[in-house]
């Protein structure tokens, strides 16, 4: 397999950081990736809700384009996204 390519089931473990602000958004596994109806990947969406169930609070997430990515390590997966690039919502 080429040196570049890197499998879903390897990066799913992977810490998400912005290096932008040192935020951290928990797992890959915790998250979402939405893919486009090319296949391309588009957007990271982060969980806020730190995995609490509950009917009566919204879970918030963050939007963030899958531009931002700049480096997938062995155990980190590297953003650089400004706070204008992150689009906030609640489910």
């Amino acid at each position: 397999m080429d040196d570049n390519i890197r499998l879903l089931s390897d990066i799913t473990k992977c810490e998400i950081i912005n290096v932008n602000d040192g935020e951290k958004y928990n797992t890959i596994i915790n998250n979402d990736i939405i893919i486009d109806e090319n296949g391309y990947l588009k957007f990271l969406i982060v969980n806020l809700g730190s995995g609490k169930i509950s009917f009566f609070n919204k879970n918030e997430f963050l939007e963030i384009p899958w531009s931002t990515v700049k480096k997938i390590g062995t155990k980190t997966v590297l953003l650089d996204a400004d706070e204008d690039m992150i689009t906030k919502s609640k489910l």
